[in-house]
């Protein structure tokens, strides 16, 4: 199995990230990666006033896969991830929905046990790990890895799990994958600004699909189809969430755009993903059982 460690990362998606490993496409890959707060939290009394924030959301990548191209289809089968036995979030000024409480930043370290976050004394939640990050270049510029979009980025979408399939499209040749901020837990919205960020390995398939289109970032599960948007409020992007979710049926079940948005209302959730971010991002969830007689395959 082909690895990539933690010390390999970038900090923004870019075309000018040189890649640090290339694979063809079919091949999986093991990323190792850093926690969210690049190792800087290790008790609770962490000075977390004086955090280099230039450390925040370290990447490991990119990966170059061989035969992608501008304008293809990267798939992401996600296949393992595997955590490590202790997590740490921060909270408090500055930070997250409710900042205005609290006059200074406050760490949390939280333990990992016989599979939960050990939170206190009292409540163990049980582990749901996921990715934070994980995007590819954009076709220009450079994107901080705290923000999401088309590329994927930070989009903090906690159905991007084991088991899953993402599809990002494909911007620059080679693709150019990095990801990280892994999370043991994390309830939709990521209201605080943290999950339970810890470092970890993702064992991923990567495959270059020609002539498909999807509406990406697009996310398929045992259950679920899922359509992704990052916008500037998220009212915004749950609007344009379920438009590409519309779109989507149009083409992959040939409904007429009456019959979509009908369909939409009647059985598909809109789901927040993260509101803490510079884009707020917000997912529809397409539930894939009642599609059965369109036999869409993505």
């Amino acid at each position: 199995m082909k690895k990539i460690n933690s010390d390999k990362f970038v900090m923004a998606m870019s075309r000018e990230n040189k890649p640090v490993l290339s694979v063809k496409s079919g091949e999986s890959v093991t990323f190792i990666t850093q926690d969210a707060l690049g190792g800087q939290v290790k008790s609770a009394d962490t000075k977390v006033d004086v955090l280099d924030w230039n450390a925040v959301n370290p990447a490991t990548g990119p990966l170059y896969i061989e035969d992608a191209m501008p304008g293809d289809l990267l798939k992401i089968e996600i296949l393992k991830i595997k955590v490590a036995d202790s997590s740490c979030m921060i909270t408090g000024k500055g930070i997250g929905v409710c900042a205005d409480f609290f006059d200074k930043i406050l760490a949390r370290v939280m333990p990992i046990e016989n599979g939960c976050v050990i939170f206190s004394d009292k409540i163990k939640i049980p582990l749901a790990p996921m990715i934070g990050v994980i995007g590819v270049a954009p076709e220009s510029g450079s994107i901080n890895n705290g923000t999401p979009g088309e590329h994927g980025g930070n989009m903090d979408c906690k159905e991007v799990s084991q088991g899953a399939v993402l599809y990002l499209k494909v911007f620059v040749e080679g693709a150019l994958l990095s990801l990280g901020d892994l999370h043991g837990v994390m309830g939709d919205g990521e209201v605080s600004g943290c999950g339970a960020e810890l470092p970890g390995e993702v064992t991923v398939k990567v495959s270059v699909l020609k002539d498909k289109t999807l509406p990406t970032p697009f996310i398929s599960n045992e259950q679920f189809f899922m359509t992704i948007a990052s916008e500037e409020s998220i009212s915004h992007a749950i609007d344009s969430a379920t438009l590409l979710g519309v779109d989507f049926l149009m083409n992959e079940a040939n409904m007429t755009r009456e019959e979509a948005i009908s369909f939409i209302s009647l059985v598909c959730d809109v789901r927040v993903c993260q509101i803490v971010d510079p884009l707020k991002t917000a997912r529809l969830e397409i539930p894939k059982k009642l599609l059965d007689a369109y036999k869409i395959i993505v």
